[in-house]
């Protein structure tokens, strides 16, 4: 439409959020989550408004949808874990992972394009409240600045816990989309996993937990 933002427009510089969820079939919270997202960012708030005016949102809300029609818990039709296969996924084994990769390399590539922020949606089956892994890196800058966000949310959610944030490079990880894109995305970018609890979320001390609804994720 002609009022469209400027981001919008053929040509335009943009940058990027990058939002990704359920890529592993049983974590419905997930999804309940991502939805949350969208529901606020196509509404008349005010500041989804400047965000949209200011930013394009990717969101890919279902990675492993065979998984979820098939009701398994963490694999694919195939029967891998798609959230190890991002260094090398394969079109025909893992072919919605393999599309998204695609597409944020294809975007990491455009010299109008800037990635600011990649953030792979989860849930814990055992912690508590809302919270995320980031990446380590050799640059103490740079990680302190990815630090930045979950701080953010801490002050603004009451749900989300900072103390339960972790920054790491387990090896076990290392084929997760948070680890995968962190390593080759420039230090402009932020790669982050959301997790959030199963089942409840902690307030004012540990007896008083509030147990999570579909309508508490969407609200997260």
């Amino acid at each position: 439409p002609p009022s469209a933002a400027a981001n919008l427009r053929p040509g335009a510089e943009q940058k990027v959020v990058f939002i990704t969820a359920r890529v592993h079939p049983g974590e419905t919270p997930s999804s309940f989550v991502c939805q949350g997202i969208i529901d606020f960012l196509v509404s008349q708030h005010p500041i989804a408004k400047v965000l949209r005016d200011h930013l394009v949102f990717k969101i890919a809300p279902m990675l492993n949808p065979d998984g979820v029609y098939l009701g398994n818990y963490r694999c694919s039709l195939m029967g891998f874990d798609l959230n190890r296969h991002w260094a090398n996924p394969s079109p025909w084994a893992h072919p919605t992972l393999h599309g998204v990769k695609q597409l944020i390399i294809e975007m990491y590539n455009n010299p109008k394009i800037n990635l600011e922020f990649y953030i792979d949606i989860h849930a814990h089956s055992t912690m508590m409240n809302g919270f995320m892994y980031g990446n380590i890196f050799e640059d103490e800058e740079r990680f302190q600045r990815q630090a930045v966000f979950p701080k953010l949310l801490c002050q603004n959610a009451e749900d989300f816990s900072y103390s339960s944030t972790s920054f790491n490079r387990d090896a076990v990880k290392a084929g997760t989309g948070r680890r995968f894109l962190g390593g080759l995305l420039n230090d402009t970018s932020y790669c982050y996993t959301l997790e959030v609890s199963f089942y409840s979320y902690i307030l004012g001390g540990p007896n008083s937990a509030v147990p999570y609804t579909e309508e508490a994720c969407i609200l997260l």
